[in-house]
């Protein structure tokens, strides 16, 4: 089986589970045994990506999560989560993995070896006693269902939106931006080729061998001059010169045969003087003169060519100048490059004087000057017969009959090819399809890619692409190493290279020579005539391809270059071989910034730009692929881009209305046909897989069978489209002429109709960029974005599932805001924007009000004047309420009545009268606006809230420099003053009295300090006011109000008196507790911050707004990381995916080891001591993770302990940042298969996550949201409660509030805000963790209220239940075992439920005193309940403890259900149904003693108390371990946690060691 790469997804996205083919899941459990196929199936859920949204939405998340886990099927073991929903995984566009196998001892050992013994044993006993409640066992039934919940399994909260915020990477950081233009881009002009042979007379210090090489230009001298009385020397010259223009047509060149010192002087200064600039070339050729002196002097003749005249390299130097590029083809020239560089630093400090005697003079730089030397010093030029005399030249000029000659010499056969077929090879040289031109065409690749490899990239770029002559002649300098070095005789250059001769590839090129010389003989007889051949083109260049192929296969570990990066540019010149290249080079620069670097730095844009003129529609995918990498690295490609109009190659395909045709129609029907370009472009789909949507493999296995005659577009046309429109929107970006150019109408409405693609998030994100860019600064395109309704449509996206889409569209809207020309029709459509996005402030997702707050700062900024009214009429609401009349004391003392009364100074005069509802700026959108502001300055995220601030100072800032500054002065020093009054008075009462109540945080104080406005610690009133009480419209909805506070103001409900509810069980068990007040010093704990979080400078700089947005920045980086590969925490073998499989492994044993001993825990003590230590605050709520050894604590105040259970050690602790008077109610851990997130939740409405919550030094929030913005006043509160469904990602979340509101973690909005049908504080919530559907409600008037979420919100309440008569303490479904319902109130009564049944199924009175704390064990079936009176008894439901299985497993005959939900379990809606009737039931069982001989009852305990503590002290939170046999508990007062486990028989019988973990 090959493996084929994908494109990671961005965010949320299931993995496969199995290394191996796998045959179908759970098919070795017994379908009719339902405790079994339950417990397999609940945990056959595997670690996975977090989708997007719920069953309907879940692809709809943006962005790559962090891993992927996989595992073989027979090494699975029952999950510890519960499974997704049956359709959570239908997100439609996830491509599995191909499997790997695997050895057998991968995992330890197979799941039918270790269970192979047990498997007779527990069948009995899970079909007798562990029958599985409320019909779930027909959940599984399913094979449909149980292939989801096995094959899906996500993880949240991970994507790269929450482990950096929207916060870009800074560029130096993220990739340096080498220069790979040639900015000092030179020519070669001018060339003068001095030949100095003195033809029939030998040198007087050169002996000539007898035979000797003759050859010079492949002429012999001595028959040269023939019948045309033409001199040799001049017909060398002419065959030198045409052998250069071989190389460059552009060049002029000058001939010297035979040079004087005058003619070198003359032809040079003038070549010089013409060249400017420019490059000149000398090639001089010293064969018939003596060699260089060692003082620095080369040979020329006189007028009479009698003697030998010297000139001194100083002088050349001088009339040629530089830059120069110099060829010495003579004994000796070695030497010639040492004085040379002497003359250049004698030149250089005479340059130096100059410089200090004139600035202004001109001076050359002669180190710039580039030499090639035929040998070193004392070296002499090889005289073999059968190589030219100048063979250096040869080398240089002629390389393809050079390489030829050498390798026919080299490699002597009988029969063999003869110096005669160097010479003729049939073809030219310009014709790469010849075969003289496909091997001079093979010899620049080769040659190409040995400098690539050998030479460092600064110094390739200066001599393999600066200028095409040095180019040329370098890359036959390599071939001059190869062959000259057998000939005792070593080239040299300046600058240095390294020596190149025993390079691999030159054996790739003798395999090439060698396979053309082959067919030279039959090619030269079919030219003749004689014979019928067809020549055999070589295939180096797609064997060089299968190993750059070969390469990307890898996964170009440690960014290793690769060699063959330069064959694949030679390869872009073929159409052969082009689609190959290209997709292979696709697959190249997707590897990141250092890939695109490497290219361009290889030349590889000037190719890829010329395609963008191509018509060819098999390319337009790949080039869209490449151009998105290379424009996401390097931004100023714009102005190539621009040239011959390349920018519309990408429009074309965004609005294919502008070009002929959609090429991706067209497309379709090429990828229908069976040859090699329709194969290469599936192979490269079937690599890039789209997002979301259909597979495209699926896709092209449908093509035969249903395609149209007007094509079929690509399964992932719209990812390509994305890329366009993100290629279009770095085109505009900061570059106005392109803004121009782009700018029609047709364009922009292809964009708008392109955002209703909700298959592909990507798309609609770069869609909004791309208008946005085109906004920027430009008010024409604004006005045809009105003309469009351009801003109407993108505004229907505040509730897009995909936070980076809201983001971009918010993006956007900020762009489109500034339109120079204010008339009221921009203002109404402005004003009517800010509306619209209003409702943005309570996303969930911190990145999106983050963008939010940038839209604000640009409205506030261009309505100032507005704001400040605004401001200023707060400041004036908020001084009304400053003078208040209390409530008798006696009756109410908790809340204060703040009255309507003017505020008067001392010497008369009235500041305000009562506040007046009909302000300027009252019922505005500014006012909304500016309260929208001062909420979000009190958020729950640093980040927000720091902006927030920024924008508040600014307003502030501008009032106290504005005419109202006198008005505002006394009215903001009032405030302040009455908060600081205020506040001291009332926190002792508050915090020790009602300590339960849900008291939300006081923003932040502007005072003036150094010269601004700066946030401090409190506000005045109204900014919590607003902050929590109404929303900005005016509504009831907004942030939670104070419950010891209430306004009169016709807005709000009165609270009602203490002493107006007599029944003091309908209160939380903990009313009276008394809590740590907040005057008492408490341990400095650290505040985790979001990563990359900066503080702003307070008093360093002065704020300013707008805000800069940094979401485009950060939605680029999206396109600079590898999108065809896993990344390598996903590559097997890695360091992190080994650390995912040993988790798994470890998870897996520890399931295995826990799941026997359900049984032994329902029937035996619970009285071991395992643990105990001191937590130093006092424990409220705590939470075991379910196979890491952490115990997470909250205290009563904000702080959160993560201890290791097993070593009784403190891993980290640090503070949830609660406001005063709120506490953490809610502790949860999410993702435990793999990296598990810490989430808390507080009475103030707040949820929080944290990552790495067990190290001190690395936790970081990973986000915040208000999940309750609208909690009602009461005496009675329970704060917030949550339940967290892992299958689902969905987060119910309810508590001092009318409603039960479902946030979907994928999407990070609440999809739904449930009635709950009732005006008593919600105080527990539990759910289904396999489907998701169903949950059940706790209230405070003891009513148990059944939701299905597949109701509408007005109807989800399916079933109540009012056995209860006072306030439920606790409910919990469990995720595992029978699956059992159980609730406990403050009365002491414990009641097991059945969802079919109107009444509950057992009532169990556990305790006489007040109930604190209910516990249920997920899968054992025990509960436990902590008491007031220190005392934690566990009971156990199982049948045989409690009554008859058949009692269990049957309905009341009196069941009496008000809904039809539950009626029909097999119906396609999958609801339940009640089952047959049974006969009647014997009564409800009670206790009525502590004995531990009560039916039911297993043990007790009482935790640890402390000498101040007490016995008496209530139990304050009690916990089971998930999947191990033990609980936690401790009691108020006191600041122990003790840890108890079962003390039962082990597995054979006997009792479990001391030792052994349970």
């Amino acid at each position: 089986m090959t493996q084929t790469l994908t494109v990671r997804p961005k965010g949320p996205q299931p993995v496969l589970d199995s290394l191996t083919e796998s045959s179908p899941p759970f098919e070795h459990h017994n379908h009719n045994d339902a405790e079994s196929s339950h417990e397999a199936a609940e945990h056959g859920a595997r670690l996975r990506t977090a989708p997007g949204a719920d069953s309907g939405t879940n692809g709809y998340n943006l962005h790559r999560s962090a891993t992927q886990v996989f595992h073989e099927e027979n090494s699975r073991r029952p999950s510890r989560n519960a499974s997704p929903a049956p359709g959570a995984g239908s997100t439609g566009g996830f491509t599995p993995r191909p499997s790997l196998l695997r050895a057998r001892s991968d995992f330890g050992p197979r799941r039918e070896e270790v269970n192979k013994g047990d498997n007779d044993d527990n069948k009995s006993s899970d079909a007798g006693e562990w029958g599985i409640r409320h019909g779930f066992e027909n959940q599984l039934v399913s094979e449909e269902t149980r292939l989801a919940l096995y094959d899906n399994y996500f993880m949240y909260f991970n994507d790269k939106k929450h482990e950096t915020g929207g916060t870009p990477k800074f560029d130096e950081e993220a990739f340096p931006l080498q220069e790979w233009r040639m900015r000092d881009r030179l020519k070669t002009v001018s060339a003068v080729l001095a030949l100095c042979l003195n033809i029939g007379v030998d040198p007087p210090d050169v002996i000539k061998t007898i035979p000797c090489a003759k050859l010079e230009a492949w002429v012999d001298p001595s028959s040269a001059g023939g019948v045309t009385a033409v001199s040799p020397i001049n017909t060398i010259g002419k065959a030198l010169q045409a052998q250069y223009e071989q190389l460059s047509m552009r060049t002029r060149y000058k001939l010297s045969m035979d040079p004087t010192v005058d003619e070198t002087r003359r032809y040079t200064s003038t070549l010089r003087r013409n060249a400017r600039n420019e490059r000149v070339l000398f090639h001089y050729n010293g064969h018939g003169v003596p060699k260089p002196t060692s003082s620095g002097e080369i040979w020329v003749f006189n007028r009479t060519y009698t003697q030998y005249i010297p000139i001194s390299l100083y002088d050349l130097q001088t009339w040629l100048g530089a830059p120069s590029l110099f060829v010495w083809d003579c004994s000796d020239a070695g030497l010639i490059i040492q004085n040379f560089k002497k003359f250049s630093e004698k030149h250089e400090q005479e340059t130096d004087e100059l410089r200090r005697r004139d600035p202004e003079a001109e001076v050359m730089h002669f180190r710039d000057c580039i030499h090639l030397a035929a040998c070193r010093e004392k070296e002499s030029l090889p005289t073999n017969p059968d190589l030219p005399a100048d063979v250096f030249t040869a080398c240089l000029t002629t390389p393809i009959e050079m390489a030829v000659r050498f390798f026919i010499l080299t490699n002597p056969l009988p029969g063999g090819p003869t110096l005669n077929m160097a010479t003729n090879i049939p073809g030219r040289v310009s014709e790469r399809r010849t075969p003289i031109g496909e091997l001079n065409w093979i010899f620049t690749a080769i040659t190409d890619t040995i400098a690539w490899n050998s030479l460092p990239k600064p110094l390739f770029k200066k001599l393999f692409r600066q200028d095409l002559m040095v180019a040329a002649l370098f890359r036959n300098y390599l071939l001059a190493q190869r062959i000259m070095r057998v000939y005792h005789c070593n080239p040299v250059c300046y600058p240095e290279i390294p020596q190149t001769h025993d390079d691999p590839l030159w054996r790739s090129w003798d395999l090439a020579v060698e396979m053309i010389l082959s067919q030279v003989p039959d090619l030269l007889a079919a030219e003749r005539g004689e014979t019928t051949f067809e020549y055999q083109h070589s295939n180096f260049f797609a064997e060089q391809l299968t190993a750059f192929e070969v390469y990307l296969s890898q996964g170009a570990v440690e960014q290793k270059v690769p060699e063959q990066l330069p064959v694949v540019l030679q390869v872009l010149l073929s159409q052969v071989h082009r689609l190959r290249a290209l997709i292979l080079l696709s697959k190249f620069l997707d590897l990141g910034p250092w890939a695109v670097n490497l290219a361009l730095g290889i030349g590889i844009f000037p190719y890829v730009l010329k395609l963008l003129q191509s018509q060819a529609i098999e390319l337009k995918p790949v080039m869209v692929f490449i151009w998105a990498r290379i424009l996401a690295v390097d931004q100023t490609c714009q102005t190539d881009l621009l040239k011959d109009n390349g920018y519309q190659y990408f429009i074309s395909i965004i609005n294919p209305s502008l070009g002929e045709t959609d090429p991706f129609l067209i497309f379709g029907q090429i990828l229908t046909h069976t040859d090699t370009t329709s194969r290469l472009l599936r192979a490269f789909f079937n690599s890039y897989v789209p997002r979301f949507g259909p597979k495209p493999l699926n896709f092209f296995s449908r093509l035969a069978a249903n395609r149209p005659a007007s094509g079929i577009p690509i399964g992932n046309a719209s990812e390509h489209r994305a890329m366009c429109a993100f290629i279009v929107a770095m085109f505009c970006k900061d570059f106005h002429q392109g803004q121009v150019v782009c700018l029609s109408p047709e364009l922009i409405e292809s964009c708008l109709d392109h955002l209703g693609d909700m298959e592909t998030p990507l798309l609609r994100q770069w869609i909004c960029l791309c208008i946005s860019m085109l906004w920027v600064n430009f008010p024409e395109a604004k006005w045809v974005g009105i003309r469009c309704s351009a801003h109407q449509k993108m505004c229907e996206l505040v509730l897009d599932p995909v936070s980076e889409v809201r983001a971009a569209m918010l993006h956007a809207m900020t762009t489109f805001l500034g339109i120079p020309d204010l008339t009221p029709q921009v203002a109404q459509i402005e004003e009517s924007i800010a509306s619209t996005v209003l409702v943005m402030a309570s996303d969930g997702n911190a990145m999106v009000r983050k963008e939010l707050l940038v839209f604000f700062s640009t409205f506030v900024a261009r309505y100032m004047n507005r704001f400040i009214v605004a401001a200023y009429e707060q400041l004036l609401e908020e001084q009304g309420k400053i003078i208040k009349t209390p409530f008798d004391d006696a009756t109410d003392r908790a809340a204060d009545l703040l009255s309507m009364q003017p505020r008067v100074k001392s010497s008369g005069t009235t500041y305000a009268a009562s506040f007046d509802e009909t302000g300027v700026a009252a019922n505005t959108v500014f006012s909304s606006m500016w309260k929208q502001i001062l909420i979000m300055s009190v958020d729950p995220h640093p980040e927000i809230a720091q902006d927030a601030g920024i924008i508040v100072d600014c307003v502030l800032a501008s009032l106290l420099q504005s005419p109202l500054a006198p008005f505002s002065h006394p009215i903001m020093d009032a405030i302040l003053s009455h908060q600081g009054n205020t506040t001291a008075s009332r926190s002792s009462y508050v915090e020790v009295m009602t300590p339960a109540q849900s008291q939300p945080p006081t923003p932040p104080t502007p005072t003036r300090e150094g010269g601004f406005l700066q946030r401090v610690s409190s506000i005045a009133a109204s900014l919590s006011e607003f902050a929590h009480g109404r929303a900005p419209n005016g509504s009831e909805q907004g942030s939670p109000r104070s419950p010891s506070f209430a306004r009169l103001d016709g807005t709000s409900t009165p609270l009602r008196s203490r002493s107006g509810r007599p029944e003091h069980w309908n209160q939380p068990p903990d009313v009276r507790d008394h809590h740590t007040a907040a005057s008492v010093k408490r341990e400095l704990l650290k505040l985790p911050e979001p990563r990359n979080f900066q503080h702003r400078k307070v008093g360093e700089e002065s704020p300013q707004i707008p805000l800069q947005s940094h979401f485009y920045a950060w939605s680029v980086e999206y396109f600079r990381e590898p999108q065809m590969k896993p990344s390598e925490a996903d590559e097997p073998g890695s360091e992190d995916y080994n650390q995912r499989l040993w988790r798994r492994s470890r998870n897996d044993r520890i399931i295995q080891k826990t799941q026997p001993l359900k049984e032994i825990a329902g029937n035996s003590p619970w009285d071991r001591n395992k643990a105990m230590w001191s937590n130093n605050t006092q424990p409220l709520k705590m939470c075991f993770h379910q196979f890491e050894d952490h115990l997470i604590i909250g205290d009563d105040r904000d702080g959160l302990s993560v201890w290791n259970w097993k070593k009784q050690s403190l891993l980290s602790k640090f503070s949830n940042g609660n406001p005063l008077r709120s506490k953490i109610t809610e502790l949860r851990l999410i993702n435990e298969d793999d990296q598990a997130l810490l989430m808390t939740g507080s009475s103030d409405g707040v949820i929080k996550l944290y990552r790495n919550y067990e190290s001190q030094r690395q936790v970081e929030l990973v986000t915040s949201f208000r999940a309750l913005t609208d909690l009602e006043p009461s005496t009675k509160n329970a704060g917030l409660v949550f339940d967290w469904q892992q299958s689902r990602g969905l987060i119910l979340v309810a508590g001092d509030v009318r409603s039960i509101r479902v946030w979907n973690a994928g999407t990070e909005i609440c999809t739904s805000d449930i009635n709950a049908r009732s005006g008593s504080p919600i105080t527990s919530l539990t759910s289904d963790q396999v489907e998701g559907n169903l949950f059940a409600a706790g209230f405070g008037d003891g009513a148990l209220r059944l939701y299905d979420q597949r109701q509408t919100p007005q109807t989800a309440m399916v079933q109540v239940w009012k056995e209860h008569k006072s306030w439920v303490t606790n409910a919990h479904l469990q995720r595992g075992g029978q699956r059992e319902l159980i609730s406990a109130c403050r009365n002491g009564e414990v009641k097991l439920w059945d969802m079919r049944w109107d009444k509950s199924i057992r009532t169990i009175k556990a305790t006489k005193d007040t109930l604190r704390t209910l516990s249920v064990h997920e899968h054992a079936p025990v509960f436990a309940v902590g008491t007031d009176r220190h005392v934690v008894k566990i009971f156990s439901t199982a049948p045989h403890t409690l009554d008859s299985a058949s009692s269990l497993k049957t309905p009341h005959p009196n069941f009496t259900s008000n809904t039809t939900t539950l009626t029909n379990t097999h119906t396609p809606n999958g609801l339940l149904a009640p089952p047959h009737p049974p006969p009647p039931s014997t009564a409800n069982s009670t206790s009525t003693s502590s004995s531990s001989h009560y039916k039911g009852l297993l043990s007790q305990f009482e935790p640890y108390a402390g000498f101040m503590g007490g016995r008496g002290c209530a139990i304050s939170c009690t916990a089971f371990h998930p999947h191990r046999m033990m609980i936690a508990g401790a009691a108020m007062g006191d600041n122990h946690v003790n840890i108890f486990s079962c003390n039962g028989p082990g597995r054979k019988g006997g009792l479990l060691e001391e030792g052994e973990d349970v």
